[in-house]
């Protein structure tokens, strides 16, 4: 770590599909301000979230550590600074950071390493979603899925006004850090949306007719392909069978219509930057916690490790960075705790020297490393087992503790169409990801692990049948009260 110091925004979107950028070539999104900031900047065209649900990929990104290492297996086990984060290391360096928005951690009270967190959004009521506890096939489907996709459209939600008090406090905090030009800073800007509801507001619904909007790749019973875990998924969250084109098209609309309007958020703080000048001293990250398949393989939201759930975007940016560089190697989110400290001139700790992740700033100014394996895992909602992904190069694999694995060859088949596994010719493949899987995690005992700590929690509060008779019924964490 040589970085030179500078201040950092950190600035993270909720559940949005790395696809969903204009800058990546998409037909008809407009997010012309992350497209600017990537051509400003580096882009990574292959990033991933080390798993695809709100509470253990922020963990993650918090600690630099896998969601079996944190013991963040789902939407119940939010972070409580028991590891040490990146905001520890900062502050006891004597950088001041500063959150703004969504954390999901359990309690602004705990000692996350952020002591100052304006409009913070943590899990609910420090316990977060009990249901997801419940991993078994056969549970009655609420139909959240297929509820939320049919009420998509045009209108404000609790979640949109609290995007742009968010925004505007941001700003608030640049004029302030402007005013104090000797005082390093790191800001944590953290939009709740394109996240559902899938309720955007009207200027922005309305940037997207249903007939300028693509059909989802592998959408139809005939395309999707079907795998058990997968299969009980979909049925679960009540999407099993094709809904209305009307009604996808519609959903689609919604959910563009968020990632225009979180983009214009993010303009808000950008615009910020420039205009206070501090841009002149600041590195900048974006990305999100996870994606959205947002219809495609028959699946909507998160919860796989199909491209649309798992991948995220990212990209980091400063005055003293390559301007409109695409860096392909892997990397996942573990790689923001080392990141964030070299960006800033902060050093590690003797503890940190076993973190998975790596700084990107050498990727970003030209170095390469091949090979380069990411790692993701899934031990949360809707998942009748436990599954993990390995990238490495152009293949994925994907490990599901007593069920059939996957492999994508996603140099050939980006949209993951072509289920390899079984196939002779791939079998030393299969091998070696495998091997390459276990160097990380032991699926089996991780998959038990899991399933005891989230059987512990149950009982804690009651039992799986109390639980289960209450029923999943707040889909998504609700946004505090903001003027």
């Amino acid at each position: 770590m040589n970085s030179k110091p500078q201040n950092l925004l950190f600035i993270m979107s909720d559940q949005h599909n790395r696809d969903l950028l204009g800058d990546n070539g998409h037909p008809v999104i407009q997010t012309p301000n992350l497209d600017q900031l990537a051509r400003d900047g580096v882009k990574f065209t292959n990033a991933y979230s080390n798993c695809p649900i709100c509470v253990p990929s922020r963990a993650s990104i918090a600690t630099g550590r896998y969601p079996h290492d944190n013991g963040s297996w789902d939407n119940a086990a939010p972070y409580s600074g028991d590891k040490p984060s990146w905001g520890h290391r900062l502050e006891d360096q004597g950088i001041h950071v500063t959150t703004v928005g969504k954390l999901h951690y359990r309690d602004a009270a705990d000692d996350t390493g952020f002591p100052d967190q304006r409009l913070p959004l943590h899990v609910l009521n420090g316990v977060g979603d009990l249901f997801t506890l419940i991993r078994e096939t056969g549970l009655p489907s609420g139909n959240l899925g297929r509820k939320q996709v049919l009420a998509a459209g045009p209108g404000e939600s609790s979640y949109t006004q609290y995007d742009r008090a968010i925004a505007q406090e941001a700003v608030n905090f640049l004029r302030e850090a402007a005013a104090e030009p000797d005082q390093p800073w790191v800001l944590f800007v953290s939009f709740v949306t394109p996240h559902y509801p899938l309720t955007a507001p009207q200027e922005y619904f309305d940037l997207y007719p249903p007939e300028s909007i693509p059909l989802p790749k592998n959408y139809g019973l005939d395309q999707r392909g079907s795998h058990p875990v997968i299969n009980e998924y979909r049925r679960l969250i009540g999407v099993a069978d094709e809904l209305d084109e009307v009604d996808v098209r519609n959903a689609l609309a919604a959910y563009y219509g968020l990632c225009s309007f979180m983009d214009a958020q993010v303009g808000q703080v950008l615009s910020a930057l420039r205009d206070t000048g501090l841009d002149r001293s600041t590195r900048i990250i974006y990305t999100s916690d996870h994606g959205d398949s947002m219809g495609e393989h028959g699946l909507w939201f998160k919860s796989t490790m199909y491209e649309g759930s798992v991948a995220v975007p990212l990209i980091i940016s400063g005055p003293d960075l390559p301007k409109g560089r695409q860096v392909s190697d892997n990397v996942s989110l573990v790689d923001c705790f080392p990141t964030v400290l070299d960006m800033v001139g902060a050093r590690l700790e003797e503890e940190d020297r076993d973190l998975p992740g790596k700084s990107l700033l050498p990727l970003a100014r030209g170095d390469f490393e091949p090979n380069r394996v990411v790692f993701s895992e899934y031990h949360a909602a809707g998942s009748i087992t436990g599954f993990f992904m390995i990238r490495e190069e152009q293949y994925k694999f994907v490990y599901y503790v007593n069920y059939p694995s996957q492999l994508f060859n996603l140099a050939k088949d980006p949209g993951e169409a072509t289920d390899l596994a079984d196939d002779p010719q791939y079998a030393a493949v299969v091998s070696r990801m495998n091997q390459k899987l276990r160097e990380i995690v032991d699926p089996e005992k991780t998959d038990a692990e899991a399933r005891r700590d989230q059987q512990r929690r149950l009982d804690l509060h009651g039992g799986r049948e109390q639980i289960v008779a209450k029923g999943f019924k707040v889909p998504y964490t609700p946004a505090p009260q903001v003027e």
